[in-house]
């Protein structure tokens, strides 16, 4: 029993990552460890391949295809290799009634999840204030002026 509740909170994270990465402005980190988590599962026969579909958005005008993964009671969508297009039916365009169940889980605590289950370790970040500079910044040459010779040329 406690596989399945795993499992289900896994899918539940992988759902939020994926709900994140559509809207973010660098997808890319959340969209390696949905991969690797989904690919995870499907090696250990906790997902399974359920065919292909019609992406939504076509790369350069040309329409391609993904692949749909079930996962407890979510699907999801990620590239397809060579061998899925040989062995997987084409299920055609997307379903747009069907909507995975809706899920509450911060991002954080998503990406703790997955990270635990891949075995991916994060890179630490130090935590802080970074400095940052205005581009505009002109450092200020008070106090490094030589004002002894600029005042004898002056008065002289």
């Amino acid at each position: 029993m406690k596989d399945k509740n795993n499992i289900d909170e896994i899918a539940r994270a992988i759902y939020i990552i994926n709900r994140h990465a559509k809207a973010a402005p660098k997808p890319q980190h959340l969209y390696t460890i949905k991969k690797e988590a989904l690919s995870l599962l499907l090696k250990k026969n906790k997902a399974k391949k359920i065919g292909l579909h019609f992406s939504n958005n076509p790369k350069f005008s040309n329409q391609h295809s993904t692949l749909l993964i079930q996962v407890q009671d979510y699907y999801f969508h990620i590239p397809p290799s060579k061998e899925d297009f040989k062995n997987l039916k084409h299920l055609g365009s997307l379903d747009h009634n069907f909507r995975n169940p809706r899920t509450q889980m911060s991002l954080s605590y998503a990406k703790r999840i997955i990270y635990d289950f891949i075995g991916w370790k994060e890179t630490s970040t130090k935590k802080g204030r970074k400095k940052t500079f205005s581009s505009y910044y002109t450092p200020s040459s008070l106090g490094k002026m030589d004002w002894t010779s600029r005042r004898n040329t002056r008065y002289h």
